[in-house]
């Protein structure tokens, strides 16, 4: 439903009015590990951010920092060959060792990045798994990114947010 609003020029002026309300109690930042930081020092008393961060923020620095979980936005991270690669097999071999779920319900250990794999996700143990946005109770209410949306409308919206940044 966000989606097709923000299609139109309609559902453009509303997300831009909406920001306009809460434009100077906002604190930007560019670099990701800046919303850790910013909660940390208690600069902001919430931010957006990637997950993996402000959990390696809480049990390295050992804040009472928490994840809320509901509309989060899911992102998708995707492996590609480029057409031609030189090493093309090398890479095949890669991708498919990279999706084994043993191997991604490792990565599961390291950083809280929910596996892509669905046998995976069995695999991570309850202590970690209650961690990952894709655990049952992390994602009841998620908001998938649509990188098609982006891809079309993306370089317009970044356009028209720089400009609203300086007004």
């Amino acid at each position: 439903m966000v989606y097709a609003r923000l299609s139109t020029p309609e559902g453009i002026e509303q997300a831009f009015k909406k920001l306009d309300t809460i434009k100077s109690e906002t604190v930007w930042w560019t670099d990701p590990e800046e919303p850790a930081k910013l909660l940390i020092d208690e600069a902001v008393v919430m931010s957006a951010a990637w997950n993996g961060r402000i959990y390696d923020a809480s049990q390295a620095k050992h804040k009472n920092l928490a994840m809320v979980w509901d509309a989060q936005g899911l992102e998708f991270n995707y492996w590609g060959i480029p057409k031609g690669a030189p090493h093309m097999n090398l890479a095949m071999r890669f991708i498919a060792f990279a999706s084994q779920p043993q191997v991604q319900k490792n990565q599961s250990k390291y950083i809280p990045y929910g596996p892509t794999n669905l046998a995976a996700a069995a695999l991570v143990p309850p202590g970690i798994h209650k961690n990952l946005p894709t655990a049952t109770q992390n994602s009841q209410n998620v908001l998938v990114v649509d990188n098609r949306f982006w891809g079309r409308f993306g370089a317009c919206l970044r356009n028209r947010f720089q400009e609203w940044l300086t007004e």
